[in-house]
């Protein structure tokens, strides 16, 4: 089972911090996917700002997620 975050905080950059449940704090980079059509609301730094935990993975409150596992093996 993929490890599923905690807690997330953003950062400069588009870039989200998360530690997940295993103990693990990982850096996710969200700049290339900001520039995607379902995404691109979140180039609004405020959108942005405004990630949330759910459930298994990080939300906007506009409705934008991130694949689980997608969000643990593509953050260093």
């Amino acid at each position: 089972m993929v490890p599923r975050p905690k807690t997330v905080k953003p950062l400069d950059n588009y870039c989200l911090q998360v530690t997940f449940d295993n103990g693990e704090t990982k850096i996710y980079d969200m700049s290339s996917l900001i520039e995607k059509p379902f995404y691109r609301d979140l180039k609004n730094k405020n959108i942005f700002k405004a990630v949330k935990v759910s459930d298994i993975t990080l939300e906007w409150p506009s409705g934008e997620d991130i694949c689980p596992n997608e969000l643990y093996y593509k953050s260093k």
